[in-house]
């Protein structure tokens, strides 16, 4: 049985990824976006171990590859790449600038991984929704972050607002953005309802079950008041 180190484990994986690359080539199969990073890390790391010069693997790592062997827009995905290499005089790290380079075949430049293609025109989210716009100010001595996710009755009990008009809400925002809140500083909220099957658990255990359930929110209330919540 081998004890394999992390680093040693990582070389396995990085080598059976490789060799699913070589394979891949051998078959006509353009590569893709890990295949490519795989195969250039494994000719690079071994050439080191060959004791291959720096100067010298780092020129023939620029001819491994082509925009010919990969998808369209892989090369674009890889401007850079470090690789940690094990030479005879010990572990150094190469660089390798934009290490595809132009084939022969004609690039398709339409094509973008990861590219978001949206109309013209603006796109207004959350419009057909009922929304509230209530004053928040945080008393508190530090800046109050609260995300796109958050049931507003819930945020920061030195958040000083009107919890009962912000029962079911959260920020008008797109998801993973949020809004900051600095002390003493009065801020106007839109809000929108929170939608799907509006239950709500964690945040800070003032709900944890169904909003619409019967007395939820008079019960909720209740207990932020008991708790130092502001506005409640």
């Amino acid at each position: 049985m081998m004890n394999l180190s992390p680093t040693e484990m990582d070389r396995l994986i990085i080598f059976t990824a490789a060799e699913m690359a070589r394979r891949n080539r051998r078959l006509g199969i353009r590569l893709s976006h890990p295949e490519a990073v795989a195969f250039l890390t494994d000719e690079v790391m071994v050439a080191a171990r060959r004791d291959i010069a720096y100067d010298e693997i780092r020129d023939m790592a620029s001819r491994f590859l082509t925009t010919d062997d990969v998808e369209p827009g892989v090369a674009e995905m890889i401007p850079m790449l470090y690789i940690e290499c094990l030479f005879a005089e010990g572990t150094k790290v190469m660089v390798l600038f934009e290490p595809i380079g132009p084939g022969e075949k004609p690039l398709l430049d339409t094509i973008v991984p990861g590219q978001i293609i949206s109309p013209e025109d603006d796109i207004e989210m959350f419009a057909a929704l009922p929304a509230v716009t209530i004053d928040v100010v945080n008393t508190g001595d530090r800046d109050v972050q609260v995300r796109s996710h958050t049931h507003f009755f819930e945020v920061n009990r030195a958040m000083k607002f009107d919890r009962a008009a912000a029962w079911g809400m959260k920020i008008d925002r797109p998801a993973g953005t949020g809004i900051r809140f600095e002390p003493g500083v009065v801020k106007s909220v839109r809000l929108v309802p929170i939608e799907g099957h509006r239950v709500v658990r964690g945040q800070a255990g003032l709900v944890n079950g169904p909003l619409d359930e019967v007395g939820a929110k008079d019960k909720s209330l209740v207990l932020a008041k008991a708790r130092g919540y502001l506005g409640a």
